[in-house]
């Protein structure tokens, strides 16, 4: 991790005793609010803004907050990808969403607004669902940045507006709150992404922990990736579509029967923030 990421991390201290103090500003879409068990309503906790109000990024907790786990499922759809989506090619893995609820397993979906136009009845149960949280994964997955895998690129003019029209899509789906969490696609950002989004209000949530599970095969060595990385806080970055990543519900099955062997409880990322 480089120099200027540690200094945007560092921008705040996370632990639960300085949310409110790390609050970001409003903004049209961070300014979700939930109602919690209890029936009170409450902002879901971000970050505060980084060096010179550049939108924060966030990798882990501290360790300092015990054996807790978030297992993140990104939901891919290019905004391309509607021809092979009527082909018959499946960008959705249901059996994976039952695996988490069978096994009571909290996890958040970084969820593109082309997934959520694709599959909106998918996206309003997961949604819907308080076992789950839904976060912007952006509309089109074109990247953020120059040389991100091969994806596409967004303008550095269009990167606040994909973002928007991604919550814009969760809403006509029926998502009714979905979280001020930001993944950029492909993990890639530098300044200028960062610059871009200030304003939307989000905190930007990267990963330690890669599954590897992205067209893998392997449920076994998926398993190995995540239970071989795994620290006290670590964020888990695993996939939600069957296409591109057809092992990772079976990857699961061993995944979460030993983590709680060893100790650790399952969280939405927006517990560890």
């Amino acid at each position: 991790m480089n120099t200027f990421v540690r200094r945007v991390i560092a921008a705040c201290v996370v632990g639960a005793g300085v949310l409110t103090a790390c609050g970001a500003p409003e903004a049209p879409h961070a300014a979700t609010v939930v109602e919690s068990a209890t029936g009170v309503a409450s902002r879901p906790p971000t970050l505060a803004p980084g060096p010179g109000g550049l939108t924060p990024v966030f990798e882990r907790a501290s360790r300092a907050r015990g054996k807790t786990v978030a297992l993140t499922f990104d939901a891919d759809m290019t905004a391309d990808q509607g021809p092979r989506a009527a082909a018959g090619e499946r960008f959705d893995n249901p059996r994976l969403i039952r695996t988490l609820r069978r096994l009571n397993v909290p996890a958040t979906v970084f969820m593109t607004g082309r997934w959520a136009e694709e599959y909106p009845r998918q996206a309003r149960a997961i949604g819907r669902d308080p076992l789950f949280e839904v976060a912007n994964h952006s509309y089109s997955h074109h990247a953020f940045t120059e040389d991100c895998y091969g994806l596409p690129t967004v303008p550095v003019s269009g990167m606040r507006a994909d973002v928007e029209r991604a919550f814009t899509a969760f809403r006509k789906a029926g998502i009714a709150h979905p979280m001020p969490y930001f993944r950029f696609p492909g993990g890639c950002y530098d300044h200028r992404a960062l610059k871009s989004l200030s304003t939307t209000g989000v905190t930007a949530v990267q990963w330690d922990v890669v599954s590897g599970d992205a067209f893998a095969t392997d449920a076994g060595a998926v398993a190995r990736e995540v239970l071989d990385g795994v620290r006290p806080g670590s964020v888990v970055v695993m996939h939600c579509t069957r296409s591109a990543a057809p092992a990772t519900e079976e990857a699961l099955r061993t995944i979460v029967p030993e983590l709680r062997e060893r100790g650790y409880r399952f969280v939405k990322v927006s517990e560890l923030i």
